[in-house]
């Protein structure tokens, strides 16, 4: 029997997560400012769907879009609000990173996010595809037993340009119980063929499964179903 591929959704809004759920997604990514790449959202709404959702959400660390280098107290601000959200939430996990001034993986401030996390599972987000050396980077982060997902577009700004990186990528990682996240430039009409080309296991939609593919509008439960159809059929 195939393994199960998960359907990932990014969502913004309390009204988001419902639709993500009715509809079939595997889980949610709960953002701000999709616009933005995706910011931290507030205590309040993680709060609320959270304490709802029958699905599992991983929440964003991330106070500012400008780059994946945080002063120090920007970093303050992550561990923060990471320790407010394992105190008051119900998240199922973290999704967040965090790089150097010289482009690879800022080990130091990461083992403090990782503390600030605990026993909450981390997703390091695609600050990954800001890496040059993405196979060294991965061997980094399997140092570290909390990292269980890396979201990658294999270092392109659409995950379809990279079949052969994400292909390799994923070999890698599951070598080291980590898993893949593709995302990034994926739709409704590539997504099949891309999950059977690379192996990959998780994908994460957002345009995608969104009213007219626009990220200012709201989830769209016939796209997500139709996302969910493609990739149940392998």
């Amino acid at each position: 029997m195939s393994p199960t591929i998960l359907l990932e959704v990014i969502a913004t809004t309390l009204e988001d997560a419902r639709i993500a759920a009715a509809a079939g997604a595997d889980r949610i990514e709960l953002i701000a400012s999709q616009e933005e790449g995706g910011l931290t959202p507030s205590l309040d709404l993680i709060q609320q769907i959270t304490a709802e959702s029958p699905i599992p959400v991983n929440v964003m660390i991330r106070p500012h879009s400008r780059s994946f280098h945080y002063n120090s107290a920007e970093l303050e601000q992550m561990v923060h609000d990471i320790r407010q959200i394992t105190a008051h939430t119900s998240a199922s996990a973290l999704v967040l990173g965090i790089l150097n001034a010289s482009g690879h993986i800022d080990e130091t401030a990461l083992q403090q996010l990782l503390a600030a996390a605990g026993e909450l599972p981390v997703t390091f987000h695609r600050a990954f595809d800001e890496i040059s050396d993405q196979e060294k980077a991965l061997y980094t982060l399997s140092r570290y037993p909390a990292i269980t997902r890396i979201l990658t577009s294999g270092g392109h700004d659409t995950v379809l340009d990279a079949r052969d990186t994400i292909t390799r990528l994923n070999q890698i990682a599951r070598q080291h119980q980590i898993s893949l996240i593709a995302g990034a430039g994926l739709t409704l009409e590539t997504l099949g063929e891309f999950v059977r080309d690379t192996g990959v296991q998780e994908v994460h939609l957002g345009s995608a499964v969104r009213q007219e593919s626009n990220i200012h509008l709201p989830l769209d439960a016939a796209r997500i179903r139709q996302a969910k159809a493609a990739i149940m059929t392998l």
